[in-house]
């Protein structure tokens, strides 16, 4: 985004749509809908009206988890939030101080051997989670009488020390709540971060941050829009951290693009429907899926891909998505689905027209203009790396 492009803190979407006033619901937010350059303003209720048959919705069907534990170093009290969740049975934590107003700012990561006491368990960090820097950590967790042992590095390390590892989700379920950033106003009970497609994983796995962009679904919507013909592929990708103050690119997550959602995707791009993804964590599944010949192939595992400008999209049409920092890398995905001039006209618009930002804020559509010209040519090597399992 252009330098100038600044987003007043009173643009924050501070509670959810249903809490702004009495008789509300989750899909009483606004709707800003780009077309290349031309921008239309709705409702988001009215989305049925804006899609046609045959288009295809990719969703992502990740539950999000209670994140945030307060645990202690030393006299020192901190949170933790989990992140995600590696093969080898640790975590990627981020450790943040309490702010005294109920949200957390940054502290500085690890080092190596650092114990954390959390409700019933001690935490202790071994390594970061990537070379990129050290805010994020692998940590393993532990019964307190059970010292943790380093069983390997990354996410697809070897398994751990049989009686090492505690029960994460169960602590996440009973002391965790959900990661809350500053520009909310208080915390809100982990069903507000749901979304209508969210279903739980079977190894307790999840999102440390909701698939924001489904969150104004709701089932009498989505059943609207089964009527008039759109339809719906479910994918997997478990989000990370993203603090506020950091604008990285994300970090590896796992994922999975199940074989009838890939043939479901293939089937609509033959015969010329639109592929819209809800949400960039739906595009960076899909995409990961997606091989050099643009055809998506079942797939599981970790992807490490960012979706940007110079690679450009493989399976992506459109985009429903939130509304971004402009310092994000989130953008750079929205650029590579709608292009730059696309992406600066709408946020003017969004800006000049009293958008709400963030997760509980509004949405914005990216549909494609006419002829599809976004669509970019086979990819070549290297630009789409995941590691299937």
């Amino acid at each position: 985004m252009t330098p100038a492009l600044r987003v007043p803190e009173e643009l924050s979407a501070r509670v959810p749509a249903e809490q702004r006033g009495p008789g509300l619901r989750r899909d009483d937010v606004r709707l800003l809908v780009s077309r290349g350059t031309e921008v239309a303003h709705h409702a988001f209720r009215e989305l049925p009206g804006l899609l046609r048959a045959g288009d295809v919705l990719v969703v992502n069907t990740s539950s999000t988890l209670a994140a945030a534990v307060d645990g202690w170093v030393g006299s020192a009290r901190v949170v933790v939030h989990f992140s995600t969740r590696g093969d080898d049975g640790r975590w990627a934590v981020e450790l943040r101080d309490p702010d005294g107003r109920g949200t957390t700012r940054a502290r500085a990561g690890g080092p190596a051997g650092t114990r954390v006491r959390l409700p019933g368990a001690v935490l202790v960090l071994e390594e970061p989670q990537s070379g990129r820097g050290e805010r994020l950590w692998w940590a393993r967790v532990s019964a307190p009488d059970a010292p943790a042992r380093t069983a390997g590095r990354g996410p697809a390390a070897a398994a751990p020390a049989r009686g090492a590892v505690a029960d994460v989700p169960a602590l996440l379920r009973e002391h965790g709540r959900p990661i809350r950033y500053s520009y909310t106003e208080r915390d809100q009970p982990l069903s507000v971060y749901q979304t209508v497609f969210a279903l739980p994983s079977p190894d307790g796995s999840g999102s440390a941050e909701m698939p924001s962009a489904a969150r104004p679904f709701t089932a009498a919507l989505v059943a609207e829009l089964v009527s008039r013909g759109v339809q719906f592929a479910p994918v997997t990708l478990h989000t990370g951290v993203a603090s506020a103050e950091a604008h990285e690119p994300p970090y590896p997550e796992r994922f999975s693009v199940p074989e009838a959602s890939a043939r479901l995707v293939d089937a609509v791009r033959a015969g010329g429907g639109r592929v819209i993804a809800v949400g960039t964590t739906a595009v960076r599944a899909v995409e990961s899926a997606a091989g050099a010949d643009g055809v998506v192939r079942a797939r599981e595992g970790w992807t490490d891909l960012v979706v940007t400008p110079e690679r450009g999209v493989r399976a992506v049409d459109g985009l429903l998505t939130g509304l971004h920092e402009p310092e994000a890398s989130h953008l750079l995905m929205l650029r590579a689905v709608a292009g730059r001039a696309v992406v600066e006209r709408s946020y003017e618009a969004a800006l000049n027209g009293r958008y709400l930002w963030h997760e509980f804020g509004d949405v914005h559509l990216l549909l494609p203009g006419n002829p599809l010209t976004h669509r970019i040519a086979p990819a070549t090597r290297g630009e789409n790396a995941v590691s299937a399992v």
